[in-house]
């Protein structure tokens, strides 16, 4: 009986690279090269030709990991949102006391916006009109709300249910806003400021009847 891996194609090592490990390389410049085409100051169109000739592949590689260009921008969105994720979740964790949790929290997204550019346009940007990031803002919106919720279980001893998730959107839909205008520099204030409002905004959610 033959086994479920014998048809595989095997991946040799070239130039003592490992296949896998070269797939995995090039399934990163792709997504990279796609972030960059995504934070243009266009509409972020991205193509399968666009994104080879940015990431220096031919659609041969790109094909190897993606089926279309819907699937990439799909995976440099999700990308993006479990980096935030793990840093917000992680800078949470370590808190000492409420406000050191959500300042925390607050801090490590500010900072992934502050060091890479894109991020900030891929989440924000008005200009950008690809469907896929539109349906992807539409689910880390449900993602953070459901983050926000639980967190302010946790941290400031509210009640789940519907009114905490109802304060919930209206915290992460504002937060929202007040971040993309931070990014675009029409809210003129330093990252500390910024922390600062967002964890004093925040932290209401400990005063809902």
């Amino acid at each position: 009986m033959s086994s479920a891996n014998e048809f595989e194609p095997v991946l040799r090592a070239y130039g003592g690279e490992a296949g896998d490990a070269r797939v995995a390389r090039r399934r990163a410049a792709l997504i990279e090269a796609a972030l960059d085409m995504l934070a243009q100051d266009d509409d972020g169109t991205v193509t399968v030709r666009g994104v080879c000739a940015r990431a220096e592949l031919t659609p041969r590689y790109f094909y190897e990991s993606f089926p279309g260009i819907d699937d990439l921008v799909a995976a440099a969105y999700d990308g993006v949102i479990a980096r935030i994720t793990e840093q917000a979740l992680g800078a949470f964790a370590a808190g000492d006391d409420s406000t050191d949790k959500v300042r925390g929290a607050v801090d490590a997204v500010v900072g992934v916006i502050e060091s890479d550019r894109r991020v900030g346009r891929l989440l924000f940007a008005d200009t950008v009109r690809s469907p896929v990031v539109s349906r992807k803002r539409a689910e880390s919106t449900r993602l953070f709300v459901a983050l926000t919720g639980d967190s302010a279980v946790e941290a400031v001893g509210v009640a789940p249910g519907p009114v905490t998730t109802a304060a919930a959107y209206f915290q992460v839909g504002g937060l929202g806003r007040l971040l993309a205008a931070w990014t675009e520099g029409e809210v003129q204030v330093d990252r500390t400021q910024l922390v600062d409002v967002c964890v004093h905004l925040l932290l209401g959610l400990g005063s809902l009847p």
